[in-house]
């Protein structure tokens, strides 16, 4: 590979990651080290353009020493960008630290004119040693964060430590070394970034996947309870009757109204209530079954669907446990509260063959429950079949 195309590959490359990079930057939220690989590869960019353009000239050293302290200048940045991505504790003044002896070493190596291998040996231990650590910091945090894109960046970080360290020894005695090392380097550093572009956007990618979970979840349940939700409810039921597949099953639709919470809330206070609230929910989820559906549709009501019951007596056994359940005494921070409960039982398909009915039918029960004393519960009965209910 000719000199003219390795560099052009290796300007391109490192051009694309800068850009990459501040385009990043720009998205909200987006972990804080892609600015400073943005200004990393940037360094390495310029140096990769300072060789190409002026090393044929005459004053070689300069030249040389120019590209070696961009390139010194990029570890810091890159440790820094890498450091806070991974969100470590670690005291990034050392990395700048050793970052400025090396530039003073540069200098100091350049103006008093030592031997190539003399000026070379500092920096490049130096960057050697800045690219362990990001080796070790990438291998320390493999379990956390994306383990392909940690396991390339911390191996090719590591080999890029060993390049350097070897670098400047095998181009002094070997011209061809020169260039080869020239194309080692841009694809160790390439793979370096390639690699935290990986982990840029899987972890963007998981954030997007967690957002949408979070927003699903707020959208089918109810924030205070963690029942279900009203809205949801519908598309729960649905699933409910493609489980009823058994002839002459049953389901059926509790219409839940708890008494004498108002004075229990106006008393205690909201905290008190939603409490109570929050155990009545956590009631119903543990004398259901897990194919069953609790739904709060709001304020002290719920809805529970049971799905695949035999018969309407079946139906009547549990919306008498329910109850039970329901009317037990609450103790919250020493202090008991006695619950009331009416509830209206609807079947399908007997009473209809959507929610909606079923829901008025529910309902319907659920009021003539309140009307004959409340603490009970009723399943619908048509006006044609009496216009009663029948009474657990």
């Amino acid at each position: 590979m000719s000199y003219e195309v390795v560099h052009t590959f290796g300007s391109t490359t490192y051009f694309l990651f800068a850009v990459f990079f501040l385009w990043i930057k720009g998205i909200p939220r987006i972990n804080a080290g892609a600015g400073w690989w943005a200004a990393s590869i940037a360094c390495a960019l310029a140096a990769r353009i300072i060789l190409f353009l002026f090393l044929p000239s005459k004053n070689a050293a300069l030249v040389i020493a120019v590209y070696v302290a961009f390139n010194v200048l990029e570890k810091p940045l890159f440790l820094t960008g890498l450091v806070r991505f991974l969100e470590l504790d670690t005291r990034l003044a050392y990395f700048w630290l050793a970052g400025v002896i090396a530039e003073v070493w540069i200098v100091v190596g350049l103006l008093a004119d030592w031997h190539p291998l003399i000026r070379a040996s500092l920096y490049s231990l130096i960057n050697s040693g800045l690219l362990a650590c990001a080796g070790w910091f990438a291998f320390y945090r493999t379990r956390d964060y994306p383990r392909l894109p940690m396991r390339c960046l911390a191996v090719s970080s590591i080999l890029l430590s060993v390049h350097w360290l070897t670098g400047p020894v095998l181009s002094h005695f070997s011209a061809a070394y020169f260039r080869n090392g020239f194309v080692i380097g841009t694809l160790l550093v390439s793979i370096q970034y390639f690699a935290l572009v990986a982990a840029i956007l899987t972890l963007f990618q998981r954030r997007v996947i967690a957002s949408e979970a979070q927003a699903l979840d707020l959208a089918c349940h109810d924030p205070l309870t963690g029942l279900n939700n009203k809205r949801y409810m519908g598309t729960l039921f649905e699933q409910a009757l493609l489980l009823a597949t058994r002839p002459h099953q049953v389901v059926a639709v509790f219409y839940i109204d708890l008494d004498n919470f108002k004075p229990i809330n106006d008393t205690a206070g909201h905290a008190v209530g939603d409490e109570v609230l929050k155990r009545v929910a956590s009631r119903l989820k543990e004398n259901t079954r897990s194919t069953d559906i609790c739904v709060r549709i709001g304020g002290d009501e719920f809805v529970v669907i049971g799905t695949q019951l035999d018969n309407e007596e079946q139906a009547l056994e549990i919306g008498n446990k329910l109850l039970k359940k329901i009317i037990a005494e609450i103790e919250i921070d020493g202090q008991t509260y006695g619950l009331g409960a009416s509830i209206g039982i609807a079947l399908y398909p007997r009473h209809g063959h959507n929610l909606d009915d079923l829901m008025k039918c529910a309902d319907s029960a659920m009021y003539l429950v309140k009307r004959n004393g409340k603490n009970s519960c009723a399943i619908y009965q048509a006006q044609e079949e009496g216009g009663k209910a029948q009474v657990c």
